[in-house]
């Protein structure tokens, strides 16, 4: 098990890089994290749902993702309350306090999902969640230390000397664990080091000996991280942003932004430059796309998106002739209305949308959680995605359906003059042939760039990157 001094420590990305080096050993290799907490979630072919980053460490070993890779899922829908998925289903709503005593009924489920994964494979890698000190959250904890002795898993602890103060990381973490909970650790990685590696030489000696940790490895910063689809919306504020590419397509960060990984290949376009606006950066006049993506909570987004006053600049983006996108929340934000009667996402009620499209969205108790392919319409264009969603949206606009899926259903909304569109599938651009024909429709030029590819190779150079820097055959002595 791999549990970390804070979040954003790359517990995600080395577990995915593992899982591909010992993949490529032709070890039967399985990822597993008992609790996480994301808005960027995946579908797993039950039409179950899990976080973003065990389907990427699935895919790194060759496996459709699973919900038992995450039996417990947490998307948040406000500062103290979040949804809570077990074994790829909704169980319902809690607030942050109310959470804590669900967990010990919650831990009979990752027990039986670990197990699971256990029984078919030789390794299972395990992530942890947060921070291994959060030791106030230790009574019923299901995430780092209390699953680690009831699954009886040796625990590596990683650290992040990017973002400074390693030391004091890890030797501290060791200073705030219970002994016993302590004892469970096998040894600690330093990640994400620039540099001349013997400059750390005696810090690295330091922290073995004050924590009693032995050393397994230090692991120089690996620069292509951002080319992985990330799960943490903090990974946004990293990630490269070409600034002389012809085409600028903007996109506001809302609080409860989800599966932001569907811009992931408009980063990479050569053509592209594709801004992430934070609060307070007003929509550029020279963009030519404004994309709202995916929201867990649509209507408290659509508030933040007023706060901030971007309705009023996408307003006028659309008066200098500009092109808006609206995917799932995003295309619900797009319309007339949007109901939730049954509170559903917040406090029931119904609120405007941006009226740029002439369609109304309902919130409707059952989620939509499916694997689907078809073609655009207008541009023929074959995609592959996914739905994941609760909401119906009828009207006008959806006279003028922008994709038709293989089983004839249309999806998705567009203005009388093309320049607003909203649709509800997910990983649209991941396709390459898709993502030329939007391309075409931002007014980019296509390139030969190949989404699919890079991530298999990206995969490929993070499993070398691991290995030379991580003694793999020690990992597997250290297992049980």
């Amino acid at each position: 098990m791999f549990q970390g001094t804070g979040s954003d420590v790359g517990k995600s990305l080395l577990v995915a890089g593992l899982c591909r080096a010992f993949r490529n050993r032709e070890l039967v290799v399985r990822p597993f994290k008992p609790q996480n907490m994301s808005n960027n979630a995946a579908v797993t072919a039950d039409g179950g749902e899990i976080g973003r980053a065990q389907a990427v460490q699935a895919r790194a070993c060759g496996v459709a993702p699973s919900v038992h890779m995450n039996p417990v899922l947490l998307k948040p829908q406000s500062e103290i309350g979040s949804q809570v998925v077990v074994q790829g289903r909704v169980l319902g709503n809690a607030k942050a306090r109310e959470y804590q005593s669900w967990k010990p009924r919650l831990m009979e489920a990752v027990q039986d999902s670990f197990g699971r994964l256990r029984a078919e494979a030789d390794l299972v890698l395990v992530e942890g969640a947060g921070s291994a000190a959060e030791v106030n959250l230790r009574r019923n904890d299901i995430a780092n230390m209390g699953f680690a002795r009831a699954a009886d898993v040796p625990v590596v602890l990683i650290g992040d000397i990017d973002r400074g103060g390693v030391i004091a990381q890890v030797v501290g973490t060791r200073a705030v664990l219970d002994p016993e909970d302590a004892a469970t650790v096998v040894g600690f990685l330093v990640n994400k080091f620039r540099g001349d590696p013997t400059l750390f030489a005696a810090g690295m000696d330091l922290i073995a000996e004050r924590s009693g940790w032995p050393a397994l490895g230090l692991i120089p910063y690996f620069a292509d991280a951002g080319r992985l689809p990330a799960e943490d919306a903090v990974a946004l504020d990293h990630r490269v942003r070409p600034a002389d590419a012809p085409v600028t397509v903007a996109v506001p960060v809302l609080p409860r932004i989800s599966n932001f990984d569907d811009l992931d290949p408009l980063r990479n376009e050569p053509g592209v430059r594709l801004l992430m606006l934070r609060r307070g950066e007003p929509i550029p006049a020279e963009t030519a796309v404004v994309i709202l993506p995916g929201s867990k909570a649509t209507i408290a987004d659509l508030a933040a998106l007023r706060a901030e006053g971007w309705d009023i600049d996408i307003k006028a983006h659309l008066r200098r002739g500009g092109r808006v996108l609206g995917i799932c929340g995003g295309y619900q934000m797009l319309g007339r209305t949007v109901a939730d009667p049954h509170g559903m996402e917040g406090p029931a009620g119904t609120v405007e949308g941006l009226g740029l499209l002439a369609v109304d969205t309902v919130m409707t108790p059952e989620k939509r959680l499916e694997a689907v392919s078809g073609e655009m319409l207008g541009d023929p264009a074959p995609f592959s995605g996914y739905e994941m969603h609760i909401g119906d949206t009828q009207g006008p606009d959806a006279t003028r359906p922008v994709l038709r899926f293989a089983d004839g259903r249309p999806d998705g909304a567009s203005s009388a003059d093309g320049r607003v569109r909203g649709v509800y599938v997910h990983g649209l651009f991941g396709d390459d042939r898709h993502r030329a024909a939007w391309l075409r429709w931002m007014g980019a030029q296509t390139s030969a760039y190949a989404y699919e590819a890079d991530v298999e190779a990206t995969l490929d150079a993070l499993a070398d990157h691991v290995a030379r820097h991580v003694d793999l055959d020690r990992l597997l002595t250290l297992a049980r």
